[in-house]
């Protein structure tokens, strides 16, 4: 049961990612944008590239090749690390990212690209590239795990001792 919850999490993060694009879909046109306040405009756009866009001008078979097959073995691999991790706090980061990324995989399978939706800006000027809720809980599960990871002494992690410590 233990490893069970955080999965359940993950699923609901998957849902929440894939309702939020739903409601997008019969709100807003593909296209269109609507401002709310001076800094968050909320947009109906596709990213067919990777983060922030990048590579969105691969030829169409590459770009198919590299956001759905790296995509498909990143959530095989996440998946065999949840199921093998024995620490709660990572568990439950690695079912965050992996319930983000079968989002974003699925947008891929569906639509060739990612629909993104949440537009923060300066008032009249640049802002941060658009997301979603699986981009959201993605970099940040992503940024969580990567800090679990160095801030672990090698026995929480699971591992063994520091063989130099006597130094």
């Amino acid at each position: 049961m233990r490893r069970l919850l955080p999965f359940a999490a993950s699923l609901l993060v998957f849902a929440a990612d894939q309702a939020t694009k739903a409601w997008l879909a019969a709100t807003l046109p593909f296209g269109g944008e609507r401002p709310f306040g001076r800094w968050f405009t909320l947009v109906h756009w596709h990213n067919r590239g990777g983060l922030f866009g990048l590579m969105n001008d691969l030829p169409e078979g590459g770009r198919i090749a590299l956001f759905l097959l790296v995509p498909l073995v990143g959530v095989a691999l996440l998946g065999s690390l949840y199921w093998k991790s024995h620490r709660p706090l990572e568990r439950w980061l690695l079912a965050a990212v992996l319930g983000g990324a079968a989002g974003n995989l699925l947008d891929r399978l569906r639509f060739g690209a990612v629909v993104d939706f949440l537009y923060f800006h300066l008032p009249g000027g640049p802002g941060w590239p658009a997301f979603n809720v699986a981009d959201a809980v993605l970099s940040t599960g992503i940024a969580l795990f990567v800090f679990l990871t160095f801030t672990s002494s090698p026995k929480e992690a699971g591992g063994a001792s520091d063989p130099l410590s006597h130094r």
